[in-house]
C-alpha cells in the first residue's frame, strides 16, 4: 500500500495546485487580496503532500520492494543502503519527483514566510508557481508515474547505473535540483511581479533571498558535479563540456547576472527591465536543461530518459511557460517605469557590463551545445567540443573577470575615471608583475590563454581584497564580507583552471609489477595486482609507492566490474599534495604481462573547487548578513511603534 499511497499524496497534492491557481485567478480578477489568507494554507499543504510522497519513494527503494516498477528498474537487493537512498532520485521518473517536491515545498514556504511582497503580488506569485506546478504533476502522473507497479515481481531488480554508485549521488543532484527549482520561484515573482506591476525596490528585496539561494545551491552543485565526474570516469579532467555540463552551467550563468541586477535594484532602484528577463531566462535555462536530460536526443550518464515522448511533453511544458512569460514581458515591461538613472562611469554601468558578457558567454555555451543537435537533425554530425568553447568564451570569460574587479572599487550613480585608476592601481601593478614573471620562467612553455588567466586571477584576487582596506574589519557588514569572498573565489578558480591548463604532465606507460615509473619529480613502483571484492563488485587493483624525494606512499588505482548490470569502470588514486594532485588510472593488461597505467601530475589543480566552495561560502555570508540587516531593521521599527 506504500506505493498508492504516494500516488494518492501526488494526484491530492495536485489537486490543491489547481485549487491555488483557482483562488490565484479569482483575488486578481475580483480585487480581492483577503483570499491570499486562504491561499497560504492551500500552498503549505501541497508542498508537505509533495514531501510524503517523495519520502513514500525513499521508503519503497530502501525495502527493495520489487513490485514497483522503478525500483526494479533502478536498484538491487544487494546494494548498499546509501545508493538505495540515493538511487531515488538517480533515475528518471525519481529525479522528476524530487523536482516537484522542491516546487511544492518552496511554493509552500513562499506562502508561510513571505511578507515582504504587495497581497497582490504576493497572490499572483503563489498562483504562478501553482500554474507551474501543475504542469508537470501532469508529467509525473500521465507519463512518468513513479509508483507504477510490475505483475509479477522480478525476484530481484536491474541495479543502478554503476558510475552513479558514490556517495556524490547522494549529495550532487539534490544541490543541483535545489538550485534549479529555486530559480522556479524567482520566475514566479517575476511573473507576479509583472501581472499586478509592481516592479520596484521593495519586489527585489523580497525575491532577492531566493535567488542567492538558488545560485548558492547550484555553485554547489557544479562543484561537486565537476570533483565526482574529475576522480569518478577517470579522464583526468574536470569539465569536459559535456551538453548536460553545459545544462547545469547556463542556468548559473544567468543566476549569477541575475543575482547582480537584483541586487541593483534592490539597492538603487535600477536595472528594472534587466531584472524581470534575466528571471524568466534563468528559469528557461533550468528548463532547456530538463528538456536536454529527458528528451532522448542526447547519450550521456546524465541522461534520464530515451523516450521521445517524454522529451515531448517537456518540449511543451517549456513552451507554455517561457513563451507565456515571453509574451507577458513584451505586453507589461511598457508600463513598468524606468528605474534611477546613473552615470557611465558608476558602479551600475560596470554591472550592467557584466550582465552583457555573462548573457554574451551564455549565448556562447547555448549555441555551442544546440548546434550538433540541430545538424543531426538534417542528417549531418558535427562535433563541438572543448576548442570551441575555450577559444571563443575563455577570452569573454577574462574580460569578464576584469569587470568584476573593477566594480566594487566604483562608486554607485557616478565617478570619475582618475579616481577608479587610482583604486586600481595596485590589483594592476600585481597582475602586471605576475605577468613579468610568468614571461620569464614559463614563456613558450604555456599557451596564451593560461597566461593570461593566470595573469587576470592574480590581479583580481588582490582586486577583490580591496573592499576591506582601511575598513575596520569587525565592524564590515556580512554582506560584504560575501562579497569579497565570493570575487576571491572566483580568482582562486581561474589560478586553478589556468595552471591545470598550463603546467599538467601526462604519461601513459605499459608497466610489470617491479617497475618504476618517473614523471615530474615523482617516482612510482608498481609493486602488484591483486583481486578484491566489494559489497556489489569485484576489482583488480594496482598497488603503487610513491614517493617525491621522501617518504613513500601508497597509491591503488582499480579496475571495477559490477554484475548488476555488468559495467567495468575505473576508479582512479589521487595523492593530493600542497602544490597539486598526483592522478594515477589502471587501464588493461596487455602483452607480456604488463597493465596500462596512466599518470597525471596536476599542479594547483584542487584550486579550481576550492574556489568554488568560496564561491559559495561568499554567497552564504551575504544571504545571512542581508537577511539579518532585514530582521534588524523590522526589530527596530517594532520598538520604535512600542
Amino acid at each position: 500500500m506504500i506505493a498508492e499511497a504516494g500516488l494518492a499524496a501526488l494526484w491530492l497534492a495536485a489537486s490543491l495546485a489547481l485549487l491555488q491557481l483557482f483562488l490565484a485567478i479569482a483575488g486578481l480578477k475580483g480585487g480581492k487580496a483577503e483570499l491570499l489568507a486562504a491561499m497560504r494554507p492551500v500552498a503549505v499543504g501541497q508542498g508537505m503532500l509533495t514531501a510524503i510522497a517523495f519520502s513514500l519513494l525513499i521508503t519503497l527503494f530502501l525495502r527493495s520492494d520489487m513490485s514497483v516498477l522503478l525500483v526494479a528498474m533502478n536498484s538491487h537487493s544487494a546494494k548498499p543502503w546509501l545508493y538505495k537512498f540515493a538511487g531515488t532520485w538517480g533515475n528518471h521518473e525519481g529525479s522528476m519527483l524530487l523536482w516537484v517536491t522542491v516546487m511544492g515545498v518552496a511554493g509552500g514556504a513562499v506562502a508561510l514566510f513571505e511578507r515582504a511582497l504587495r497581497r497582490d503580488t504576493h497572490m499572483a506569485t503563489l498562483g504562478a508557481q501553482a500554474a507551474m506546478s501543475l504542469g508537470f504533476y501532469a508529467f509525473l502522473l500521465f507519463s512518468s508515474n513513479p509508483f507504477a507497479r510490475i505483475d509479477p515481481p522480478p525476484p530481484d531488480g536491474q541495479g543502478l547505473n554503476p558510475l552513479l554508485q558514490d556517495p556524490g549521488l547522494a549529495f550532487h543532484p539534490p544541490t543541483l535540483y535545489l538550485g534549479y527549482v529555486g530559480l522556479s520561484v524567482a520566475f514566479s515573482f517575476a511573473v507576479g511581479a509583472l501581472l499586478t506591476r509592481t516592479v520596484d525596490a521593495a519586489f527585489a528585496r523580497a525575491m532577492r533571498p531566493w535567488v542567492l539561494g538558488a545560485w548558492i545551491l547550484l555553485t554547489l552543485g557544479i562543484t561537486a558535479g565537476s570533483y565526482w565526474a574529475y576522480y569518478e570516469l577517470g579522464w583526468g579532467g574536470w569539465w569536459f563540456w559535456d551538453p548536460v555540463e553545459n545544462a547545469s552551467l547556463m542556468p548559473w550563468l544567468a543566476a549569477t547576472a541575475l543575482l547582480h541586477s537584483v541586487t541593483v535594484l534592490a539597492t538603487r532602484d535600477g536595472l528594472r527591465a534587466w531584472t524581470i528577463m534575466l528571471a524568466v531566462i534563468a528559469f528557461s535555462m533550468s528548463m532547456v536543461g530538463t528538456f536536454l536530460v529527458r528528451s532522448g536526443i542526447l547519450t550521456s550518464v546524465h541522461a534520464f530518459a530515451v523516450d521521445p515522448e517524454r522529451g515531448s511533453f517537456i518540449l511543451a511544458l517549456l513552451a507554455i511557460y517561457i513563451g507565456g512569460a515571453l509574451a507577458l514581458f513584451g505586453w507589461r515591461i511598457g508600463s513598468v517605469r524606468e528605474g534611477a538613472p546613473f552615470e557611465l562611469v558608476s558602479r551600475e554601468t560596470l554591472l550592467v557590463v557584466n550582465n552583457l558578457l555573462l548573457s554574451v558567454i551564455l549565448g556562447i555555451v547555448l549555441i555551442g551545445t544546440l548546434y550538433p543537435l540541430m545538424t543531426e537533425a538534417f542528417g549531418h554530425k558535427v562535433s563541438v567540443g572543448a576548442p570551441y568553447f575555450d577559444r571563443i568564451a575563455g577570452p569573454i570569460a577574462l574580460i569578464l573577470m576584469l569587470a568584476m574587479a573593477a566594480g566594487p572599487l566604483t562608486r554607485w550613480r557616478r565617478d570619475r575615471v582618475p579616481a577608479v585608476a587610482r583604486r586600481l592601481a595596485i590589483p594592476a601593478a600585481a597582475g602586471a608583475l605576475a605577468a613579468a614573471i610568468l614571461a620569464t620562467l614559463a614563456w613558450g612553455r604555456m599557451g596564451l590563454l593560461p597566461f593570461f588567466g593566470l595573469t587576470v586571477a592574480i590581479g583580481v584576487g588582490i582586486a577583490s581584497l580591496a573592499p576591506l582596506w582601511k575598513r575596520k574589519l569587525l565592524r564590515t557588514p556580512l554582506f560584504t564580507w560575501g562579497m569579497v569572498i565570493a570575487h576571491l573565489g572566483c580568482a582562486v578558480s581561474l589560478a586553478g583552471m589556468a595552471c591545470d591548463a598550463a603546467f599538467t604532465v601526462e604519461k601513459l606507460v605499459a608497466a610489470r609489477p617491479g617497475d618504476t615509473i618517473r614523471t615530474a619529480g615523482w617516482a612510482l613502483r608498481f609493486v602488484q595486482i591483486m583481486p578484491l571484492a566489494g559489497d556489489n563488485w569485484t576489482a583488480l587493483q594496482a598497488d603503487l609507492a610513491v614517493d617525491r624525494g621522501g617518504s613513500a606512499v601508497m597509491m591503488r588505482p582499480q579496475s571495477r566490474f559490477f554484475t548488476s548490470p555488468p559495467t567495468t569502470t575505473s576508479e582512479a588514486a589521487l595523492l593530493p599534495r600542497w602544490n597539486g594532485q598526483l592522478y594515477v588510472v589502471l587501464g588493461e593488461e596487455v602483452e607480456g604481462g604488463r597493465w596500462q597505467l596512466r599518470i597525471w601530475w596536476k599542479p594547483f589543480v584542487t584550486l579550481i573547487w576550492l574556489g568554488g566552495i568560496l564561491i559559495a561560502f561568499g554567497g552564504a555570508l551575504a544571504l545571512i548578513g542581508r537577511e539579518r540587516r532585514g530582521w534588524l531593521a523590522k526589530w527596530r521599527a517594532r520598538r520604535v511603534v512600542a
